[in-house]
């Protein structure tokens, strides 16, 4: 069974239905709420600004209170808002952690020293580095080599304890 893929065009032509479906429904959202806050404001009485000078200043305090309370109301759910919203996220993590993160598995990239220090520095540093040259050389000691003779003689030499503790002590 083979796959049929959408074409490129086809895949435009939805993607641009989709957004233009979008956009619908963003304008008609706005319409919406420029309607309900036209309503709402359709409801409040008019201010009634006859009266002397100690009228109008005890309904600023009025109106000064009740905006403080207001205020607390929505800074008291915006708390709530972002506790609930740290909730969900602390959540997630944990979902997150029961199902095992999936490590992707990792490429074997081939870089050289000089592409590496390039990778780590930019382009701006020009350091080129021959680790070989670096290293220090190690000389080897040529072990002198004991004279190999007839093993049967050795065998002999070495025979019980008196033979064993000669090796010890010439050691």
């Amino acid at each position: 069974m083979s796959e049929k893929r959408m074409t490129s065009s086809r895949k435009h032509h939805l993607k641009s239905l989709m957004l233009q479906i979008a956009a619908n429904l963003i304008e008609e959202e706005k319409k919406e709420m420029k309607q309900e806050k036209d309503n709402f404001m359709a409801n409040i009485p008019a201010l009634d600004l006859s009266g002397d000078q100690a009228m109008l200043m005890e309904m600023l305090k009025k109106l000064s209170q009740t905006i403080d309370k207001v205020d607390e109301e929505r800074y008291d759910a915006e708390a709530k808002v972002k506790k609930t919203e740290k909730e969900i996220e602390d959540l997630k993590m944990k979902v997150i952690e029961v199902q095992g993160i999936k490590k992707p598995a990792l490429k074997k990239v081939r870089m050289s020293a000089d592409a590496m220090l390039a990778a780590l520095l930019g382009t701006k540093h020009k350091a080129s580095m021959d680790f070989r040259a670096n290293l220090k050389e190690v000389k080897k000691e040529v072990k002198e080599e004991e004279e190999v003779g007839d093993w049967r003689k050795n065998v002999d030499e070495q025979a019980g304890m008196d033979g064993r503790k000669k090796k010890f002590e010439s050691t």
